[in-house]
């Protein structure tokens, strides 16, 4: 069962999908697991399908969107902060700075 305000877009995918935002501490029912939200989830952005180690690929639509960067713990949010892209330079306002 997912909770509806994620979505599997693949059924290879190791990632859900927020559809509408998740605050800190709601508790959601995702793979028939109950867990609590650590962190708000905004639209658009990823929660961990499964456990996931650190240089594992984040499968999103069937395809391979990047490589997770540490360990990520099954419900956890998944973004810039622990995963980066295999095909293109990330950009944040922190690198533009240096510029």
């Amino acid at each position: 069962m997912i909770d509806q305000r994620f979505v599997l877009l693949s059924k290879e995918d190791n990632v859900f999908v927020c559809c509408e935002q998740v605050k800190t501490g709601v508790e959601v029912c995702l793979e028939e697991r109950v867990l609590t939200i650590q962190t708000d989830i905004n639209v658009g952005h990823k929660i961990a399908r499964f456990d996931l180690i650190q240089g594992d690929k984040v499968i999103k639509y069937g395809a391979p969107i990047g490589s997770t960067t540490e360990n990520i713990a099954f419900g956890e949010h998944i973004h810039m902060h622990n995963m980066k892209s295999d095909y293109i330079a990330s950009h944040t306002r922190q690198n533009r700075a240096g510029e």
